[in-house]
């Protein structure tokens, strides 16, 4: 164990201790990308439903933690607190004035487990490219409404 000199003593006195990787702790709601289960996103967390996969990763993790975003609306919290406490899992709301983190909710552990998908994709629709054939057949029925 190091000692500590009066200089680093006095300085975390005025700033506070070190923190490793303080940008990254205020995205993910206090805690690190390599410690984290799922992730979703303050609009995903909007969502009507309890996302299927969160509730599974709970179900799954009961030895990791829920962070929530205090930032986001309660009402819209409260169904991941809900499926939190039901299952034993321990829940965090994280308020951070400084920053609005765009992280909605966060399983993680409280060490490191490397987890390379972290993020639910949301169910957008594949944009296919326009072809040629797809932009005159809005165009022909304009054609046709003019020839009139």
């Amino acid at each position: 164990m190091s000692k500590k000199t009066v200089d680093e003593i006095i300085e975390q006195g005025i700033y506070g201790a070190k923190e490793i990787n303080p940008d990254e702790r205020r995205k993910f709601l206090g805690t690190l990308r390599e410690r984290i289960v799922i992730a979703l996103t303050a609009s995903q967390v909007r969502a009507n439903q309890v996302q299927p996969e969160v509730e599974d990763a709970i179900k799954n993790n009961k030895e990791a933690k829920l962070y929530v975003n205090g930032n986001v609306d309660y009402s819209y919290l409260s169904k991941y607190i809900k499926v939190a406490q039901n299952n034993n899992v321990s829940y965090t709301i994280v308020t951070n004035k400084e920053h609005n983190s765009e992280i909605g909710l966060v399983l993680a552990y409280d060490h490191a487990i490397d987890k390379e998908d972290i993020y639910i994709n949301e169910n957008k629709p594949e944009m296919k490219p326009a072809t040629q054939e797809d932009n005159s057949g809005g165009f022909s029925f304009l054609k046709k409404w003019f020839r009139r």
